[in-house]
């Protein structure tokens, strides 16, 4: 087991006095850095936990090694700290024996390239398969027909083809000269233009065919025949992403929903089914449009989550046995 450091009070410093290194040290970064009161508080806490370390193993501050150093790390880490608060308390290290090499105290900084943990990336959000049918299922009553028939377009078109929200916006409702993209009902196919100005094309699910064709048909009732844009707004201009953000909203809010939805959401949400149900990576990148199969993998960890969710509740071996009867 690695060794702990001794006894630390709250803020991790041992009980009694820094070393005198450790005092000249904050003494220079108090009086010729001209550092801040606070700063210099947070120096001597991250110095007075590297003293705690040296001490259990034991070693002198002047002997520490690259090897103890990370030693340290891991056990930080394995404590649960964050990557963020080891970096800091690496950058006060660094700067301590820094200044001992100055001195001529250290022939080397054993910090100088150690780097913190990184922190483990989020996994995007994304809603159950109940919550996104539930969404999509949803019709209103209480706004005119027509918003209510884009707004159901909206959402079947960001779910069912994972487009992006500025994906979405430059649509147009037919192929033009100098169109961004455009939907192909014909076809099932929309065309897009995606990050790095890269066109593909993504087939359009038969509810999101059904959907479109709704709005298709109350958009010719309400719009000057000048406006190219699929979607728009209630005075006739293209549909920005900031309203399609506030109307997925309102809507999940109107559905019932636990959590407002935003249109990456809806994104992350037709990634992680499509995975759930078919494992094909290389087909969600190419619907995705990800240069990257490596900014694909992160839905099989959402893929993942959903596996264990079902073991957990259905797997004869993932049920606590109850205790035996006396």
């Amino acid at each position: 087991m690695p060794m702990q450091p001794p006894d630390t009070d709250h803020a991790g410093a041992p009980e009694g006095r820094a070393e005198p290194l450790v005092e000249r040290y904050l003494e220079h970064v108090r009086v010729e850095k001209r550092l801040a009161a606070r700063t210099v508080e947070l120096y001597a806490l991250d110095l007075r936990k590297l003293s705690a370390f040296a001490v259990a193993v034991p070693v002198e501050l002047r002997a520490v090694q690259n090897t103890h150093i990370r030693r340290w790390v891991a056990q930080m880490h394995a404590g649960g700290r964050s990557g963020r608060g080891i970096a800091l308390v690496l950058s006060g290290w660094r700067g301590f024996y820094a200044w001992l090499g100055r001195e001529g105290l250290v022939d080397s900084n054993p910090v100088q390239d150690i780097r913190a943990p990184k922190a483990a990336k989020p996994l995007p959000k994304a809603l159950s398969v109940d919550d996104a049918v539930q969404l999509a299922s949803y019709r209103g009553t209480t706004q005119p027909a027509w918003i209510e028939a884009r707004d159901a377009a909206l959402v079947e078109l960001l779910y069912g083809a994972g487009l992006r929200v500025g994906e979405v916006t430059g649509l147009d409702a037919v192929a033009g000269p100098g169109a961004r993209g455009w939907v192909d009902l014909d076809a099932a196919e929309a065309h897009v233009l995606g990050k790095g100005s890269k066109r593909r094309t993504v087939p359009i699910g038969s509810k999101a065919l059904e959907a479109l064709r709704t709005w298709l048909s109350a958009r010719s009732l309400v719009l000057k025949a000048t406006q190219p844009a699929l979607f728009i707004g209630q005075h006739g201009s293209r549909l920005t992403a900031q309203s399609i953000w506030q109307r997925l909203q309102l809507r999940s809010r109107q559905a019932g929903l636990g959590t407002p939805v935003h249109p990456h959401m809806l994104r992350h949400s037709f990634a992680s089914h499509l995975l759930q149900s078919s494992s094909d990576l290389r087909a969600v990148q190419e619907l995705l449009g990800h240069a990257n199969i490596g900014t694909t993998q992160v839905y099989t960890r959402l893929d993942f989550q959903h596996l264990a969710k079902a073991y957990d509740a259905a797997h004869p071996r993932a049920k606590a046995k109850r205790p035996p009867s006396g």
